[in-house]
């Protein structure tokens, strides 16, 4: 018995926690002329969207990856709900978290603010850019570009589509910069907007995930068109000129 207690507490104490990065690529972004705040991403992992996009309408969205604390979707729409700005909540996160330099992190405020944090040993390529209205973060990307092209794409796509076609937009434009440099697996598209959601009793307006796919984004394109056909916008959406 003695040895046998003795062989299960060897192979406890060998047992190490195993983890998965959420190597991604993201974008949060917002329509100053709807109110529409949302999230697309991309990762060679399965069922992205259930660890990356959150949001909350008329107060903001986060986007929370690479060896994700999914903790930072809720406390950081809390954050921003209690008046904190963008860089404020992200300080806030990362200030008590023993594992901030793994993480990675975009935050877009209701009124346009943005903000995002790459801790210092995320796996290479990582980094992000913010703009009025946006912020684009990736890990193990192919390169800088990557992150470049989503927000070029954005800026470039005001005024000419709908929030969640931009924001799929821009996953494409990445894409073709090489994306995740692991290759592709799932993507997801959160939008919301306050009672635009199923039946106008709540927020979530486009809520799609293409779980596991050879061609995550094209997908997650096809099934938003689908999305559209069924529940088109409460009010109509003007391109401008």
């Amino acid at each position: 018995m003695k040895i046998l207690f003795t062989l299960l507490i060897s192979l406890f104490s060998e047992t190490k926690e195993i983890s998965t990065p959420t190597a991604t690529f993201s974008i949060v972004g917002r329509d100053p002329d709807t109110g529409e705040i949302g999230v697309a991403v991309q990762s060679k992992i399965v069922a992205v969207g259930a660890v990356v996009p959150w949001a909350k309408a008329g107060v903001g969205a986060v986007a929370t990856q690479s060896y994700a604390n999914v903790t930072y979707g809720l406390e950081g729409l809390r954050l921003l709900e209690q008046g904190n700005n963008p860089e404020q909540a992200i300080d806030l996160l990362i200030k008590n978290d023993p594992n901030k330099d793994l993480r990675q992190v975009g935050i877009l405020s209701a009124n346009g603010e943005s903000f995002n944090f790459t801790g210092k040993k995320c796996f290479s390529w990582a980094g992000g850019k913010k703009g009025k209205n946006y912020t684009v973060q990736g890990n193990i990307l192919a390169s800088s570009k990557v992150v470049d092209a989503m927000a070029k794409e954005f800026e470039s796509s005001y005024g000419k589509a709908p929030l969640a076609e931009r924001l799929i937009a821009a996953l494409k434009a990445a894409q073709k910069e090489g994306g995740d440099k692991r290759g592709k697996q799932s993507a997801a598209l959160l939008v919301v907007k306050k009672d635009w959601g199923y039946g106008g009793n709540n927020d979530k307006f486009r809520d799609i995930r293409v779980d596991e796919h050879d061609k995550p984004i094209e997908e997650l394109h096809r099934v938003y068109l689908k999305h559209c056909e069924l529940f088109p916008r409460p009010t109509k959406y003007e391109i401008k000129k």
